[in-house]
């Protein structure tokens, strides 16, 4: 068996992980979670890519690699006053609505109709506060943070894959090392807990409704473009249903939804893996088994982040938002017909308003679409 079918599906979890660790640890703040419960979050989400990830390469034969939402980590860690219930009931409306798109076919089709701008827009401003608050991390602490942003730039001139695992590496011995970390937590194992889901207008429309269109939009469509670009023939309903039923489930834990990946699949489903397409399925076998073994240490990673710095935490966060931020930027940007409804989506939703409880990146949306449908060349393309 060739080496890199392991070793490339052990970089693409681990650099997965890295960057939504401290957003899952943001987000539990958000929703009132203990970290007991924060440490289910990541067992349980990471059970789910490892589910997804194996069966579907194995069913298919093809490379499909999953991961959480970042763009649903993010939100769900800017909301404000929904309670832990609330979201383990939009996580499990969420996760409904994307198995029934996978499972209907004209509503995949009517999703990636969605204005590529807007979607952008809205995914950009989800992200842009969690970008600015590693910013305002360096005036808080400047001799941790300044040196380890230089790392992350010099690290990213050389391979920008490997770059904000340097920086947590090194963030966690410089904390531990510098006294701002007493001790690192003995292992524990994880501890399960049903919840009572509840789903309120505010929740609905607040983090089901944005975080089903910007998984779909930002991370499952893009993540099939990926397999697409490889060579393969991704069958597109089934792998989106299995993702959404299996999100579902894991709602029931208040666990974050599960998805397609885009940007780290790419380090999978090339040649890099293996020359021969026809067997690079193996290394989402590979990756499933990684993330069940990060699954089992969950508890030893929340307890982990809880006694780190708060800085280095939105340094990390900042930083490993940095790429996917530009990107959605990028494209939100790319079509001049949609640039002001985009960048008015983007301005809306990174402002954090919020109406009749409904958070800022529903209002967003309202607001680029609206100016979207209301100018000129678009009803000129319509007509």
């Amino acid at each position: 068996m060739r080496l890199s079918l392991a070793t490339n599906a052990v970089v693409a979890a681990l650099i997965g992980f890295a960057v939504t660790l401290p957003l899952i640890f943001q987000a539990g703040k958000a929703i009132g979670a203990s970290d007991v419960q924060t440490a289910m979050f990541v067992t349980v989400s990471c059970f789910a890519v490892a589910i997804e990830s194996a069966y579907l390469s194995w069913r298919y034969k093809i490379p499909v690699v999953c991961a959480f939402s970042t763009a649903g980590l993010a939100l769900i860690g800017a909301s404000d006053g929904f309670t832990i219930s609330d979201a383990a009931g939009a996580l499990i409306a969420t996760g409904l609505m994307i198995a029934v798109t996978g499972l209907v076919r004209p509503f995949t089709t009517l999703v990636a109709k969605i204005p590529g701008g807007i979607a952008a827009g809205m995914l950009a401003g989800v992200l842009l506060p969690f970008v600015l608050g590693a910013a305002r991390a360096g005036q808080a602490d400047p001799g941790l943070v300044l040196p380890l942003t230089v790392l992350y730039f010099a690290v990213r001139l050389w391979n920008g894959a490997y770059a904000i695992l340097a920086v947590l590496a090194a963030g966690i011995a410089m904390s531990v090392f510098g006294g701002a970390t007493l001790a690192l937590p003995a292992p524990g194992m994880p501890e399960f807990e049903l919840l009572m889901p509840t789903l309120s207008l505010p929740s609905l429309i607040g983090i089901a409704i944005p975080l089903y269109l910007v998984t779909m939009a930002s991370q499952n469509l893009p993540g099939l473009a990926v397999l697409r670009a490889d060579g393969y023939a991704p069958p597109a309903g089934p792998l989106i249903a299995v993702t959404g039923i299996l999100s579902t489930i894991s709602g029931l834990f208040a666990a974050i939804t599960t998805n397609l990946a885009a940007i780290t699949a790419a380090i999978c489903t090339g040649p890099d893996t293996h020359p021969d397409p026809a067997r690079r399925w193996i290394t989402g076998l590979w990756y499933g088994v990684c993330y069940a073994l990060i699954g089992l240490f969950g508890v030893s990673l929340v307890a982990i982040v809880t006694v780190l710095p708060s800085v280095l935490i939105a340094l990390v966060v900042g930083l490993g938002l940095l790429n996917p931020l530009i990107n959605a930027t990028m494209i939100a940007m790319k079509d001049e017909d949609e640039r002001v409804p985009a960048m008015t989506t983007l301005i809306v939703t990174a402002s954090g308003v919020a109406f009749f409880g409904i958070g800022s990146a529903f209002w967003g949306l309202v607001a680029g679409l609206t100016i979207f449908f209301s100018s000129r060349p678009v009803w000129r393309k319509l007509q």
